[in-house]
C-alpha cells in the first residue's frame, strides 16, 4: 500500500464555489461558469491572475479561453476536458492534481456549468441526438428501436437484474431517496430545502420506467460549481485548511459500454466503480472502514446500492440490509450525501458533491459528520467513471 496518498499528498483542493441551484437560471452557461469560478477563487483567497490551468467536461459548453478572458486569468499552461458525462466529475480533479504535481500548472480550476433544466434536458434521452454516423450512435442503434432511449430506461434494465440477484426491492431504493431528501431538508442551498419525503411518498410517486419511480431519479438543475486545485504547501497558506487529495482514479470495466453494458456477466453490478475503488484504496493506503462519510453519485437510487458493494462498504447483495439499518443517514456508520446529493440538492454532474466533501473535511458542512478524516467521492456510473478520497492535512 502507498501510505503517502495520491502523488504523495502533494496536492489539495483549496477553494470551492457555486451559484444558486435552480430550474431557470436566466443566464448563460458561460456566465454560470464565471460566477462559480470567481466564487471558488474568492473562497481560496486567490485572484484570477493566479490561475494557469482549467479542466472541465467535454459536455460543457463554456470554452476555457472564454472563461479565462472574461475573468482576466491571463496565460494558461494547462487545459483539459474529460468525456462520459457525469463520469468525468472526479477525473477533472485527478487531471488538475497531476498537472500541479508535475509542474505543468500551479493553480488549476475544475468547473461545470449547465442549464440542464431550462436548456438541454439530458433525461429526455438519445432520440434527439443529431443525426450522423458515430461509434456511439451505432452502439445505441441496438437499443433505441426497442424503446431503450433514456438514461432511466438504461438504468432500469440493470436495476431489474440487481433486484433479481440481490433480493432488493423498490422500498430499498426508496430509502436512498428518503435519506437524501432528509439531508437536503436542512441544507439551505438545496433545491429541496425543507422538503423531506417519506417512504410512502416515494412508493406513491409515478413510475418512470419500472422499477424506477419518479423519486428514484435525480433532479434536472441549472447552476455552476468550481473547485481550485493547487499544491498542499501553497494551500496551507490560503484561506481554509486544505482538503488533501489522498486518492484520485478513473475506471473503465472490461467490455464497458456507455450506460448500456447489458451483455456483460456483471449487469447486476458496476465493475467500473470497482476499478476506481481498488485504485483509491491502494493510492491512499486506506480501507472502507477508514472512511467517515461518502458522497455517492446518486443519479438513480439503485446505483447507490451497487456502488456501496463495489467499494467494499458491504458485501455483494448486502447493501439493502446496510441501508435498512439506517447506516447512510446522519448518525449512521456511513452518512451519504450529506448535502442532499443530486436527488435533493442539485444535479450538476456531481461537482457539487466534491464541494460537499471539501466542506466535510473542513468541518463546515451544514450536516457535519463528527471527526471526519477521510471522505470518498464518486462520479457517474454506468459509464467510465472516476472517484476521489479527500482528507485532512496531516
Amino acid at each position: 500500500m502507498n501510505s503517502t496518498g495520491f502523488l504523495g499528498r502533494q496536492t489539495a483542493i483549496a477553494g470551492i464555489g457555486q451559484t444558486e441551484f435552480s430550474k431557470e437560471s436566466g443566464r448563460s452557461e458561460l456566465r454560470l461558469a464565471i460566477e462559480s469560478v470567481r466564487a471558488a477563487l474568492d473562497d481560496a483567497g486567490l485572484s484570477p491572475a493566479d490561475v494557469d490551468g482549467l479542466c472541465t467536461f467535454t459536455m460543457d459548453s463554456s470554452p476555457e479561453i472564454d472563461i479565462a478572458r472574461n475573468l482576466g486569468m491571463g496565460e494558461l499552461t494547462f487545459f483539459s476536458r474529460i468525456h462520459y458525462g457525469g463520469g468525468a466529475g472526479c477525473a477533472t480533479v485527478q487531471q488538475a492534481a497531476m498537472a500541479v504535481a508535475t509542474g505543468v500548472a500551479e493553480v488549476v480550476v475544475c468547473c461545470r456549468a449547465v442549464n440542464e433544466r431550462s436548456g438541454r434536458r439530458f433525461g429526455t434521452g438519445a432520440q434527439k441526438l443529431p443525426l450522423g454516423v458515430t461509434a456511439e450512435q451505432i452502439n445505441l442503434s441496438w437499443y433505441l428501436p426497442v424503446g431503450l432511449m433514456t438514461p432511466a430506461s438504461w438504468v432500469a434494465m440493470a436495476a431489474q437484474r440487481y433486484m433479481h440477484v440481490s433480493g432488493a426491492t423498490s422500498e430499498d431504493f426508496g430509502r436512498v431517496a428518503v435519506a437524501a431528501r432528509k439531508h437536503a431538508a436542512t441544507n439551505p442551498a438545496a433545491w429541496f430545502y425543507e422538503q423531506p419525503i417519506t417512504l410512502q411518498e416515494h412508493q406513491a410517486s409515478r413510475w418512470i420506467v419500472e422499477p424506477l419511480h419518479l423519486l428514484d431519479c435525480c433532479q434536472e438543475s441549472d447552476g455552476g460549481v468550481a473547485v481550485v486545485v493547487t499544491t498542499t504547501e501553497r494551500a496551507r497558506a490560503l484561506a481554509h485548511p486544505p482538503a488533501v487529495i489522498e486518492g484520485a482514479a478513473q475506471g473503465s470495466a472490461d467490455q464497458q459500454e456507455s450506460m448500456t453494458s447489458f451483455s456483460t456477466d456483471s449487469l447486476g453490478g458496476l465493475p467500473e466503480m470497482g476499478v476506481v475503488g481498488r485504485q483509491l484504496y491502494e493510492q491512499s493506503g486506506l480501507a472502507p472502514g477508514d472512511i467517515q462519510t461518502a458522497v455517492i453519485y446518486d443519479h438513480f437510487t439503485p446505483f447507490v446500492l451497487t456502488q456501496l458493494e463495489e467499494l467494499g462498504f458491504c458485501g455483494r447483495g448486502e447493501a439493502k440490509d446496510f441501508i435498512r439499518d439506517g447506516n447512510i443517514e446522519l448518525g449512521g456508520t456511513l452518512p451519504l450525501n450529506t448535502n442532499g446529493g443530486q436527488l435533493g440538492e442539485a444535479y450538476i454532474h456531481g461537482m457539487n458533491g466534491i464541494s460537499e466533501a471539501v466542506r466535510q473535511v473542513r468541518g463546515t458542512a451544514v450536516n457535519q459528520v463528527a471527526d471526519v478524516e477521510h471522505v470518498l467521492v464518486t462520479a457517474g456510473t454506468g459509464v467510465p467513471t472516476s472517484g476521489l478520497i479527500l482528507g485532512r492535512d496531516a
